[in-house]
């Protein structure tokens, strides 16, 4: 017996490209299930932080990722809630310590085994939105719509300052360009799942294109391909304009 599997459209891209912001506003419009896989990792750095587990410790980490108590908690108009042991740590876990201490614990084999049949759980109807950097090329491979985002080092570093500075948190712009330039490379060069764009995902530079923009160009995307049967044409058009309107 043949099995239809939940659509997915998967988007992928280093740090600072949009794509969590664009995942989540895309899924809102959707009415679809949300995956914020750096999420996991960043909540596996964060309990090994608090149950004192060394990030060179692989089989560890990989204990640690195999009995993870996690809850994300999807809200219509905002990011997930996310519960770690009963604590909320939506907050801390987007931290740049944290999130530098997510991508070294990323690049082990052993934890990103741990973790891939729980991204995967995450694909439900009426269909999932996957955010990460390995969701086109391992995570879900057989994805209907594969994006990848791309922005300069210098632009996601502006980006981040900002948002920081917003949060009366001091940085210079120097240290997060560098930051993310070892991050890229520590994404990039890993063994498993490296960061790169699937073979047949829509690369997009968001450099001067704002999130509305971005939106508007993978739902533009979604039509012309035609390989949703759960969203109607007129339902797309009306995501579409309600885009251009904002």
């Amino acid at each position: 017996m043949n099995f239809q599997k939940e659509p997915v459209i998967t988007i992928d891209g280093a740090s600072g490209t949009g794509k969590g912001t664009v995942s989540q506003i895309l899924a809102n419009r959707l009415g679809w299930k949300f995956l914020d896989s750096g999420a996991l990792y960043r909540v596996l750095a964060l309990a090994a932080q608090k149950h004192g587990v060394a990030l060179d410790k692989e089989k560890a980490l990989e204990v640690l990722a195999e009995h993870l108590d996690v809850q994300f908690i999807a809200k219509e108009s905002e990011f997930s809630t996310i519960i770690l042991e009963g604590e909320m740590v939506t907050e801390i876990i987007r931290t740049e310590k944290i999130g530098n201490a997510a991508s070294i614990v990323a690049a082990l084999p052993a934890v990103r085994v741990a973790l891939l049949s729980r991204q995967r759980a995450f694909r439900d109807a009426p269909g999932l939105v996957a955010d990460g950097r390995d969701m086109g090329t391992v995570v879900f491979p057989d994805a209907e719509l594969k994006i990848y985002l791309a922005a300069s080092p210098e632009e996601r570093a502006l980006r981040r300052y900002n948002q920081l500075k917003e949060r009366g948190i001091s940085v210079t712009l120097s240290d997060l360009i560098k930051e993310l330039r070892e991050r890229d490379r520590r994404d990039q060069e890993r063994t498993v799942a490296p960061l790169k764009p699937a073979e047949d995902a829509i690369r997009i530079d968001t450099d001067r294109l704002t999130i509305d923009q971005v939106v508007e160009r993978i739902l533009f995307e979604i039509k012309r391909k035609k390989a949703f049967p759960a969203i109607s044409l007129p339902m797309m058009m009306e995501f579409a304009e309600a885009g251009i309107a904002e």
